[in-house]
């Protein structure tokens, strides 16, 4: 059984930092590309990250989170992380992983900046 399962959302204020984790299970978790998407109230989920299989770790990123935001991978546990940093309202969404490939998601953990 394939498994995608996101966590570390929460309520934190403009500027604030949250890491998201996603641990996998039922596939070859270190030959995926995994990748991080998010989805805003009213608006289309949208791509936030990705990172290369096969030990590559080759990293991109939208425009909007370059600079603050980090994905990274641990291949021994199966997960990959999300780092947020200078946190903004605009990214306020549920935040989902993905191995896009094989056609894997999670279920999404929610993630709100506010004052």
């Amino acid at each position: 059984q394939v498994l995608l399962v996101e966590s570390g959302g929460g309520l934190v204020q403009p500027g604030g930092s949250l890491r998201l984790s996603c641990v996998v299970s039922g596939f070859t978790f270190r030959n995926q590309r995994m990748s991080w998407h998010r989805q805003a109230p009213g608006k289309e989920r949208e791509f936030v990250a990705y990172i290369a299989g096969f030990d590559d770790k080759t990293t991109h990123y939208a425009d909007a989170v370059k600079g603050r935001f980090t994905i990274s991978r641990d291949n021994v546990k199966n997960t990959v992380y999300l780092e947020m940093n200078d946190l903004l309202p605009e990214d306020t969404a549920v935040y989902y992983c993905a191995a896009l490939q094989p056609g894997y998601w999670g279920r999404g953990t929610q993630v709100t900046v506010s004052s």
